[in-house]
């Protein structure tokens, strides 16, 4: 598969950036992984908004992953 790094990682762009991360990472261990609030985000994936609901999900090698965190102020 495209995106696959040694045994057990995969690669992923995430907001433009190359990454590494495990390969049965879901969205949530993604967002924890990296320091993303669990509160207040969107995620999309390969440009498809991805559902609260289903961030259970692993994600796929060679993904490209936006991850959008609401900002307050004003």
């Amino acid at each position: 598969r495209s995106g696959e790094t040694r045994s057990g990682t995969v690669t992923l762009i995430i907001n433009g950036e190359q990454q590494t991360a495990a390969d049965d990472l879901s969205i949530a261990d993604l967002l924890a992984t990296f320091g993303y609030p669990d509160q207040g985000v969107a995620v999309a994936v390969d440009g498809a908004v991805v559902p609260r609901s289903s961030w259970h999900r692993p994600i796929t090698a060679g993904a490209a992953v936006e991850i959008v965190t609401a900002v307050q102020g004003g």
